[in-house]
């Protein structure tokens, strides 16, 4: 009887266990979206980590939609991705809900989900300086004018201040955007405890300059949203026709001790700008 040797026996599972491998890498390549397929190594979830699916999900898509790619294009559908992930459609629809809230996304019924156009956005529940929520957006920030000037304020400006009217206020105006052009124009009153001269950096972003400069930290703002047309100044700043909608935002800000620290005014092109309030009922 011929004896086969040890090592054929060896060499022959391991060529079974190679064709294992191989069928199995290929069959996740073919079932994967086309769409996906360079990202493979990217787009999956730890299936045994602490972190909900539905977070870890969240953070994948967030990563995905920073693809140039996706800019001019649909996500994969649903029901692939979830496949991919291992994860049901419940739990990947409320990692997208999270997204379209933000305004990261755009979902249309029956054709897919794209990623949105940048544009700015706010929270009530979280509200930031000009500078970081454009950070936090991803854009970069273009000052196109900024003027400094020191005004008398008027009845109201003077009330919310608690000064007299004839002693002297910053007043900041700035116009500023994004790289393609310029989509609000803010001016800025402040209160004279703070102690800006007016050379500072105002390129800075302003909340920064007010702690870290004059250890002033703003701590409450309380805000008003309006429509409003566009007089002659405005609109020449925001080059668009005399009357234009305009979104105008009326910011009142604190300190640590609620006192006033700013009183600013932003007019904004109406499509420009996303402000979300985010409310929850009290059981």
């Amino acid at each position: 009887m011929y004896n086969v040797p040890t090592s054929l026996y060896v060499y022959i599972i391991f060529l079974f266990v190679s064709a294992f491998f191989i069928f199995a890498k290929l069959h996740s390549y073919f079932l994967l979206p086309k769409e996906l397929h360079h990202k493979k190594m990217k787009f999956s979830i730890d299936h045994k980590s602490p972190v909900p699916l539905h977070i870890q999900a969240e953070e994948l898509l967030r990563n995905l939609i920073k693809d140039p790619e996706y800019a001019t294009k649909f996500l994969p559908n649903e029901v692939d991705m979830a496949k991919q992930l291992a994860i049901s459609r419940t739990t990947l629809r409320q990692a997208l809900n999270k997204l379209v809230y933000e305004g990261l996304l755009i979902r249309k019924k029956g054709i897919g989900t794209k990623v949105a156009e940048v544009s700015v956005s706010s929270k009530a529940t979280n509200w930031l300086s000009f500078s970081q929520e454009m950070q936090a957006r991803g854009i970069p920030v273009k000052n196109f004018e900024l003027h400094i000037s020191w005004v008398f304020p008027d009845e109201k400006l003077a009330h919310f201040f608690d000064i007299v009217t004839d002693k002297k206020v910053l007043k900041l105006e700035r116009l500023r955007g994004k790289a393609e052009g310029a989509f609000v124009y803010f001016i800025s009153y402040f209160h004279p405890r703070i102690g800006l001269t007016g050379d500072e950096d105002f390129k800075r972003p302003l909340y920064e300059i007010l702690e870290k400069d004059h250890s002033v930290i703003a701590n409450l703002s309380k805000e008003e949203i309006s429509a409003k047309a566009a007089d002659k100044f405005i609109a020449s700043k925001l080059d668009v026709e005399a009357g234009s909608p305009l979104l105008f935002r009326k910011r009142y800000v604190f300190d640590q001790g609620d006192r006033p620290i700013e009183y600013n005014l932003g007019y904004y092109l109406a499509d420009s700008f996303i402000y979300t309030v985010e409310s929850r009922r009290d059981a």
